[in-house]
């Protein structure tokens, strides 16, 4: 099912929607362009194709050919992939030695933006995947993540708390690219306080496949850690730990809320300017 995507589209083609961009307009002309001259989309977030399905895809364009064309730019001698990777990947296991296509004009800024567009509506990326792909329009286009999220359509807390996964570890952010760990393990790993002891955390949930409410239990212990020479903590009574639980989920951070005698604190944890300024946002906070 597409997933809505507010404006993105229509910032860049006014007159046109993602699902027109590929329809065969009047002053369109189709040419057929050999496999070998194509390259695909620098700007492409996917970066693992399911084999299965390309195999049947392939098998389909066998029996029926490719009935829909796909969309280039010309670069030089060859020509970019704006949209059809997969139909591309199909017929080159089918053997073809071309295949139908539409060229179009388009900037760097439009191909990046359409190559994103197209696989959030018609084939969920990953939460890593859509985060590097974030990453790199704000890097390659210097959007800022409010440019960013109001170009696509999203709130910044979203393009916010994606970005924030490619804060783990490489390893780690393998499992959750591979759908071993989910988004939510992913952004609860990060409230751990001694980052470096993350991959051994994510080790231990998939071994005890533990859920995000157990892992979440599992990291507020190990922050609450300390040396056997130092005080023990006290134990929290259960609604400042069901509080604590709510806060971490509203703000996704590590919260801590903390009593004394007459009075408490709650501690809430950033880890960038970016991520500080999301938990102001949410909290209504205006900067000077």
């Amino acid at each position: 099912m597409a997933r809505g995507l507010g404006k993105g589209i229509g910032a860049l083609f006014p007159t046109e929607t993602l699902e027109t961009l590929e329809t065969v307009q009047n002053d369109d002309a189709i040419e057929k362009i050999a496999l070998q001259k194509l390259v695909v989309n620098p700007f492409q977030p996917r970066k693992t194709f399911d084999d299965e399905k390309i195999e049947e895809l392939a098998q389909s364009i066998k029996e029926h050919g490719i009935i829909q064309p796909i969309v280039v730019r010309k670069k030089g001698k060859k020509y970019e992939i704006v949209v059809g990777e997969r139909r591309y990947r199909a017929a080159k296991l089918a053997n073809l030695e071309e295949i139908p296509a539409i060229i179009r004009e388009m900037t760097e800024e439009q191909m990046m933006e359409v190559a994103i567009l197209e696989n959030l509506q018609r084939e969920d990326l990953t939460p890593i995947e859509e985060a590097e792909a974030y990453q790199s329009l704000i890097e390659k286009l210097n959007f800022t993540q409010e440019e960013l999220a109001k170009r696509l359509g999203k709130s910044r807390p979203y393009i916010t708390n994606h970005m924030r996964l490619l804060q783990l570890p490489e390893d780690v952010r393998e499992l959750v690219n591979n759908g071993t760990l989910t988004m939510g393990h992913g952004r609860t790993l990060l409230g751990l306080k001694n980052k470096r002891r993350i991959p051994e955390v994510a080790a231990k949930v998939v071994k005890h496949a533990l859920n995000v409410r157990q892992l979440e239990a599992l990291i507020k212990q190990l922050n609450e850690e300390v040396p056997r020479e130092t005080e023990k903590p006290v134990k929290k009574d259960i609604f400042v730990q069901a509080t604590e639980t709510q806060l971490r989920e509203y703000f996704g951070t590590n919260v801590q809320i903390k009593k004394a005698k007459n009075k408490g604190k709650i501690e809430i944890e950033f880890y960038s300017e970016d991520d500080l300024e999301r938990i102001l946002e949410i909290l209504q906070v205006e900067q000077e």
